[in-house]
């Protein structure tokens, strides 16, 4: 898990690289100018190639790295730029460009793009023209096999006379996106394998990619992916539409060389350090610090279950098991600037991620892993679908989903939802050590209906110990209702909690679920 947690350190800072041009020319190959084969292409091309790939041992596409590349830190990385008159199809003025990343810092691997273009493929070669390298010494001659890291899209998000940086994909299968006032936060991968296990995490690898050339009144992007991996090979398409909330449709084919321990799907990845739910002291001047602060799992019946996020002592790993999930998510609920007070991070405007299944996925599990963080700077919250049929090698996998990068997925919804979540200590006239009290405010739509004396009921529910008191009390700061009550547990927990509010037989709210471990 350790290197899912660094990798998230440097992705975090990396993928908003300024963009500057000019500066000297680098030499580079003769071979630059020889025009590459353009090959017809589509969909079907990638598939074939993943089927191809699972058929044999899995080889790293990884040549060496110039000296130079070999061992950069994160300063001499980010030094490195594309330049702005490179950017492809800016001088044709079409609604979508794309610029490029170069190799080597923590990203080794040689990925290949291609550009296609009313169904040709065309490689792009790497030249050294595309980059400027500021103070980083530089090989006289740079081969045009040396590839490329990744790439990012640009589309005029907000102004039609200015290109926004919408859509990153770099390192492994990480990609991320945001819609209109957003920042980068939650980051989506494409396959998780092992995750959370006592053995090494496998992380896959898009090792090629393919960017269709956008028309010039153009809405959305299609590329498609190559994964690979030592246990699996795969064929991905993206649709990329940006937008207000920007939503990025998938859909893949995975073919397993040998059966995994854990098959994640859609798997999220973000960043928790600390926020309401935590219980001990934390020395910074921020009240919250935190990409994501929820779970968010809506069952095939409808049911809407919220797990808030922690920041563990030690790491956790829960299940929820639905049957063919309507959706699940990690999402930013807080949007008050107050609760942050971080004017560089602005985590008020990071994106909520929600996943939408296409068609059934059967039965499974949303699994939640949360490692233990000292800071800010590691990712260290990850969800996915995990089916509860396994792999075998041969197997092949096909799942499609909807991902939507959003300031508030869930503006529509008139049931109560859970705004916040706040632990402390029991007891009435004196502090009571063995008991902990909790404080959950629900907010929406359905629950401005009612006023304060109406006989709303605290249902709560859990695995072990004893509730005590539960009440439901009207809050007129937020015109929402709030729940309390006290857990006298059993040892040190872990004790799973469930509560929602109804009014007779109506229930009003979504599931608040939590799991309580005593720090």
């Amino acid at each position: 898990m350790r290197s899912n947690v660094f990798f998230g350190l440097w992705l975090a800072g990396v993928c908003a690289l300024p963009v500057i041009a000019t500066a000297a020319e680098i030499p580079t190959t003769a071979s630059d100018q020889t025009p590459p084969a353009r090959i017809e292409f589509d969909f079907a091309d990638v598939n074939r190639r993943a089927q191809e790939l699972a058929a044999k041992p899995f080889d790293a596409d990884r040549p060496e790295l110039p000296e130079e590349f070999r061992g950069l830190d994160y300063d001499q990385y980010r030094d490195i730029r594309f330049r702005e008159p490179r950017t492809l199809w800016r001088d044709e003025g079409l609604p979508f460009q794309t610029q490029l990343f170069h190799r080597g810092f923590i990203f080794p691997e040689r990925v290949r793009i291609h550009v296609v273009d009313q169904g040709s493929a065309t490689p792009l070669q790497f030249t050294s023209d595309f980059f400027d390298y500021g103070k980083n010494a530089v090989p006289p001659q740079i081969s045009p096999e040396l590839g490329f890291a990744g790439f990012k899209l640009l589309y005029p998000l907000h102004r039609d006379d200015k290109m926004d940086e919408v859509a990153v994909f770099l390192g492994a299968t990480y990609f991320r996106a945001i819609g209109q006032n957003q920042n980068y936060g939650i980051s989506a991968r494409g396959l998780a394998i092992d995750t959370g296990l006592p053995t090494q995490e496998e992380f896959p690898l898009f090792r090629e990619f393919w960017i269709e050339k956008p028309s010039r009144d153009a809405t959305e992007l299609t590329l498609y992916a190559l994964m690979d991996s030592r246990r699996a090979a795969g064929a991905y398409r993206f649709i990329v539409r940006p937008g207000m909330q920007t939503a990025i449709e998938v859909k893949a084919r995975v073919y397993m060389r040998e059966p995994v321990a854990k098959f994640g799907i859609a798997p999220l990845t973000s960043m928790f350090f600390h926020g309401k739910t935590t219980e001990r002291h934390v020395d910074d001047f921020r009240p919250e610090v935190h990409d994501s602060d929820g779970l968010i799992v809506e069952t095939g019946g409808g049911e809407r279950i919220w797990r808030p996020l922690v920041n563990p002592r030690g790491l956790r790993i829960s299940q929820l098991q639905v049957t063919d999930p309507r959706g699940f998510g990690l999402l930013q609920r807080e949007r008050d600037f107050d609760q942050y007070q971080d004017l560089e991070a602005r985590y008020h405007t990071r994106p909520s991620a929600w996943v939408e299944p296409v068609g059934k996925w059967g039965r499974g599990a949303v699994e939640l892993v949360e490692i233990p963080s000292g800071a800010d700077r590691y990712d260290n919250i990850v969800a996915y679908w995990v089916p509860e049929r396994l792999t075998a090698a041969g197997q092949e996998r096909e799942f499609e989903y909807v991902l939507r990068l959003a300031l508030d997925p869930e503006a529509r919804l008139q049931g109560g939802r859970a705004v916040a979540t706040r632990v402390g200590g029991g007891g009435t006239d004196q502090p009571d050590p063995k008991l902990r009290k909790f404080v959950i405010d629900f907010t929406g739509e359905a629950l401005r209906r009612f006023g304060p004396d109406t006989q709303i009921e605290a249902m709560v529910g859990a695995s072990a110990g004893k509730v005590l008191s539960p009440v439901a009390q009207y809050n007129p700061y937020t015109k929402g209702w709030r729940a309390f009550f006290e857990l006298e547990p059993e040892g040190d927990g872990p004790v799973d909690l469930r509560c929602f509010l109804r009014v007779g037989q109506d229930v009003l709210t979504e599931t608040w679920s939590y799991q309580w471990i005593r720090n």
